[in-house]
């Protein structure tokens, strides 16, 4: 046996040893097709932040609002549900951005009391509507808002999608809240173990 296959067979395995293998995901892999997390946002205790906040941090981005009767809570409950099958060091090594595309009506504190209900992983953030339109359109998606009713209620229009960010903020899978519980948990168990 010659030294060159030999070398080229063990260059390609030390390639694979570092590439790791694919990643099968029940949502659908966006490695390399969305952008890494970026954003100037309000948080829920009315600090301006940035995706910095989260470096190093797995983190869940869903857009949303308060006022959402259906898909809102509807999500968030189907995430809490998957975080709760996680062991706990790793319940605490993730964040959940629930980012809100109502500023007129989600404060701060309309948005600290929501995330609270569903877990110390949920944070609330919002903006100005340039901000969240701006990042909106980063992720391919949009917002709206319909004519209020005789009382002043109005519905928002919005993606069910939840955009998942490995620590290093590199998009890597799109879920839906509809995911069945386990699939949801193991997708994120995937991402956790992402380095």
């Amino acid at each position: 046996m010659t030294l060159k296959p030999l070398l080229t067979g063990l260059t390609a395995l030390a390639l694979t040893a570092c590439s790791g293998p694919d990643i099968e995901w029940d949502g659908t892999d966006i490695t390399g097709v969305m952008p890494d997390l970026e954003f100037e946002l309000t948080s829920e205790t009315t600090e301006s932040v940035t995706a910095a906040d989260w470096s190093g941090t797995p983190t869940l981005v869903f857009f949303g609002y308060t006022h959402c009767p259906d898909v809102c809570p509807g999500t968030m409950q189907a995430l809490s549900q998957a975080i709760e099958g996680l062991p706990e060091a790793d319940r605490e090594d993730l964040a959940v951005l629930f980012v809100s595309v109502d500023p007129e009506r989600d404060t701060p504190e309309q948005l600290d009391a929501y995330t609270a209900f569903y877990g110390p992983q949920f944070v609330g953030l919002t903006g100005t509507e340039p901000q969240l339109r701006d990042l909106a359109k980063r992720y391919r998606t949009t917002f709206g808002y319909d004519e209020p009713d005789e009382s002043g209620f109005y519905a928002v229009s919005h993606s069910s999608a939840i955009y998942g960010f490995d620590r290093n903020g590199e998009a890597r899978v799109l879920l839906r809240g509809n995911l069945p519980t386990d699939r949801l948990t193991a997708d994120v168990r995937q991402l956790l173990a992402i380095r």
